[in-house]
């Protein structure tokens, strides 16, 4: 049985391939002893699932609703509240919701949310096994052990068939009618035949007529038809002792003809492997003194290389150290070029001429400006006084 306390994981794929498919069939057990059909496929209006529903993969969509459906409808069995999945609720918060109620009951989740979106596989099996079993438990099923019925013997009746002769049957017949006082006069007896005819101590008496000899001959003509054969009866234990006999007589002519011959291979295999440990162990004396040199500059041929390692990383070090010393230099060969060619170059002189004379442009352009604000304010201080005067005048005429 798929019980839920198995723990799934992805590391024994091959191991675990058909898994799921036990488990498929124990869950469908269960939601039928849960009686889903009628409470959950008849509400759902779907139809009922087989025994590999969520195993194999055909609708992702129908599988994924109808697994968060069967999931919610579990919990609700074992006494816990959640509620009822629509087709377009959002897998993540559904998944959620259902691995949130098995954490309450203390089931261990290893397994990502991403196994359970497609509604289809070992966990979806696994998260609705362990629902299930919750849901028994809480309505009180138990699982027991199955009970063998008792075999009882069946009482063969034994049917009379009247065409076939049974000797216990026809040994019956003759005591009985040996037995009989009253019909023994209508017993044949042979030997009367060869008493005399004019006797009166005869049981028979044949007649005159009757000739003895052709008696004899008809007898003996009738005698083999007159032979009782007895047909063998399946039910008879002479008959399966016989047959047990002949088995054990065959099986054991078969056991020494094979026992001969795994006798032959086990020496065979004997001699061969004795052989395979000679050769192996005079390989090894011979290799010896060879292993030894080999394992003996294969230390040798570790340190070199450890060796080496280390004088290449003091050799890419300082190979690193003389690329920065060769830029330093480069840096200060430009330098010292730059500054060389302006020494022997009049190129800052003219530069220095120029802005000389940029400067007194500026200078005599400023003197401009300032003459002209100098004349601007003298205008405005001579129109102020003027005003002040032809207003002074006029206060005084006034007066």
């Amino acid at each position: 049985m798929f019980r839920p306390d198995e723990k799934i994981t992805n590391d024994n794929d091959d191991e675990n391939k058909y898994i799921a498919y036990v488990g498929m069939e124990d869950l469908l057990e269960k939601l039928k002893i849960l009686n889903y059909e009628v409470e959950l496929i008849a509400e759902l209006k779907m139809k009922p699932i087989h025994k590999y529903y969520f195993v194999t993969s055909k609708n992702p969509g129908e599988q994924f609703y109808l697994f968060a459906s069967v999931a919610a409808w579990l919990i609700r069995k074992s006494g816990q509240s959640i509620e009822t999945p629509q087709e377009y609720d959002d897998p993540n918060i559904v998944i959620t919701n259902i691995l949130d109620k098995l954490r309450e009951n203390n089931v261990t989740i290893d397994f990502s949310l991403s196994k359970l979106k497609q509604g289809v596989g070992e966990h979806v099996v696994f998260v609705l096994n362990t629902l299930a079993d919750k849901a028994l438990s809480y309505v009180g099923f138990q699982w027991k052990k199955p009970k063998t019925p008792e075999e009882k013997d069946d009482e063969t009746e034994v049917i009379d068939d009247e065409c076939e002769i049974i000797l216990d049957r026809v040994e019956e017949e003759m005591l009985a009618a040996y037995s009989d006082d009253s019909e023994e006069e209508n017993i044949f007896n042979m030997n009367n035949l060869n008493g005399t005819k004019n006797g009166h101590n005869h049981e028979f008496d044949i007649g005159e007529n009757v000739d003895v000899e052709a008696w004899k001959l008809e007898l003996e003509r009738v005698l083999p038809y007159l032979k009782v054969t007895i047909k063998n009866d399946n039910r008879d234990w002479r008959a399966h002792f016989e047959q047990m006999k002949s088995y054990r007589t065959s099986n054991d002519n078969s056991l020494n003809f094979t026992k001969t011959h795994l006798d032959k291979l086990h020496k065979d295999i004997v001699v061969t492997l004795e052989k395979i440990s000679n050769r192996e162990r005079y390989l090894n004396k011979e290799l010896e003194p060879v292993l030894d040199e080999y394992r003996l500059l294969q230390d040798q041929l570790s340190k070199v290389k450890e060796n080496y390692q280390n004088i290449n990383g003091g050799v890419m070090e300082r190979t690193r150290h003389l690329a920065h010393l060769s830029e330093k230099i480069d840096t200060l060969i430009q330098q010292m070029e730059e500054r060389g060619s302006s020494m022997t170059d009049g190129t800052p002189l003219v530069n220095i001429k120029k802005g000389i004379a940029k400067i007194k442009a500026e200078i005599s352009e400023m003197d401009v400006r300032i003459a002209v604000l100098d004349c601007i304010l003298l205008q405005s201080k001579m129109k102020e006084k003027t005003l002040l005067e032809h207003d002074l005048y006029k206060s005084t005429k006034y007066v």
